[in-house]
């Protein structure tokens, strides 16, 4: 399940670190349950489990290092963004001044 969150933050690099370790743990566990199962079958079960033993290191390294976000991707910071206030409704007697006491920007 992922997470949510409220920026567009990648994820700590411990948190990233993390999940590519769960991966890769779970990744190589199938391996060894490969290997041992090598021991019981026969037939073609026995080239399965050889396939899993031999290619499952690849698949690992690959399955943990993809579905990470890059690094390089885009962030959208909040100072970028542009504070406007809605006009003032006619008649209001509004004299261009913000409630800080400060001029509004095309305020004369």
């Amino acid at each position: 399940m992922k997470q949510q969150s409220i920026t567009t933050l990648p994820p700590s690099p411990e948190a990233e670190r993390r999940s590519r370790m769960i991966k890769y743990t779970i990744a190589m566990s199938i391996r060894v349950l490969c290997i041992v199962a090598m021991l019981f079958v026969d037939g073609w079960w026995l080239a399965v489990c050889a396939a899993g033993a031999i290619f499952l290191p690849y698949f690992a390294v690959v399955l943990a290092n993809v579905g990470s976000p890059s690094r390089t991707s885009r962030v959208l910071r909040p100072g970028g963004l542009v504070r406007r206030t809605p006009p003032p409704a006619a008649g209001s007697g509004d004299t261009g001044t913000a409630p800080d006491g400060h001029h509004e920007r095309g305020a004369a």
